[in-house]
């Protein structure tokens, strides 16, 4: 499995490493992989030849059938996406959060919520604030790295996880989680920069950190504001509180946008229920432009 990427090499962890020999090998990939446009990610299995154990060498000859494919951040093969998320420092912002959200949704992948710095907040907030998360349809796991709060219920469920990708905005911890997580990692851990109060990027590639046998977590560069889904007719599957009411009031048209149509089975009373309605404005206002153009050249 290529478990990191380093400039133009492939780390490789093997599957059956021999008794006398390296269990990781610094790869480069076969020309004809290039020529077949066949790209090499962390998180894919890959078969090796040209093996020199000394120096613990060989080259990426095949990449096998992926299972899943990430395009950003680029990790074959996961299972699950798993959303960090501060409570405070950076300030939690809904609007923020939930765009991460839309965006692990869209994967079809399993989606898991952890709010980092439980700490900063009193129990009264803390309770207030998972209360509102669970109305979006998530439980989310609390954690804390100075305190340790929640540490072992995540390690517990990651562990059943072959590879899941740790994402969420920069500066909420997420290589503190991983410290945490797995001592001995010891990952640079970033301040929040100046009165915006962002953090600071310390994860600058992906790789792939071993959890537990069987089961790796991939960290991935921190970003600020990933892009709305770009398809308006599939954004209520990935809202687990819309999905949660058309499973139970199916509206009467397929094509409906759930915004004042008739028939309509969504109720307009749950919290990102404005949130929806501008994505859906928004990605509508996008398109516009494009049906137009395509209105004029048909003329």
């Amino acid at each position: 499995m290529v478990v990191a990427l380093q400039a133009n090499y492939l780390e490789v962890e093997l599957e059956h490493p021999p008794a006398d020999g390296p269990s990781r090998l610094l790869c480069t990939r076969r020309t004809r992989l290039n020529h077949r446009g066949a790209l090499v990610h962390v998180g894919d299995r890959v078969q090796v030849e040209a093996i020199d154990p000394d120096h613990a060498r060989a080259v990426v000859a095949e990449v096998e059938p992926r299972i899943s494919f990430l395009v950003r951040p680029p990790v074959a093969n996961a299972s699950c996406i798993l959303v960090a998320v501060a409570v405070d420092q950076p300030v939690f912002d809904a609007d923020q959060v939930s765009r991460f959200l839309l965006t692990a949704e869209k994967t079809g992948l399993q989606v898991l919520l952890v709010l980092t710095k439980c700490d900063l907040l009193n129990d009264d907030a803390l309770s207030q604030l998972r209360q509102r998360v669970q109305g979006w349809g998530y439980e989310p796991i609390l954690v804390s790295t100075h305190s340790g709060l929640g540490l072992e219920q995540l390690r517990a469920q990651l562990a059943k996880i072959p590879i899941s990708v740790l994402c969420g905005p920069s500066g909420v911890g997420k290589s503190a989680l991983l410290n945490g997580l797995l001592p001995g990692l010891a990952l640079r851990v970033g301040a929040l920069s100046g009165r915006l109060q962002r953090g600071r990027h310390t994860t600058r590639h992906v790789e792939l950190h071993e959890f537990a046998h069987g089961s790796r977590v991939a960290d991935t560069p921190g970003f600020n504001r990933p892009e709305l889904p770009d398809d308006v007719s599939n954004l209520e599957v990935l809202f687990p509180e819309l999905r949660a009411q058309l499973a139970q009031h199916p509206c009467r048209f397929r094509n409906c946008l759930h915004r004042d149509e008739p028939g309509c089975g969504v109720t307009r009373n749950w919290e990102r229920y404005p949130l929806y309605r501008r994505a859906v404005d928004e990605l509508l206002d996008v398109s516009r432009p494009f049906r137009a153009d395509s209105d004029r050249d048909r003329q």
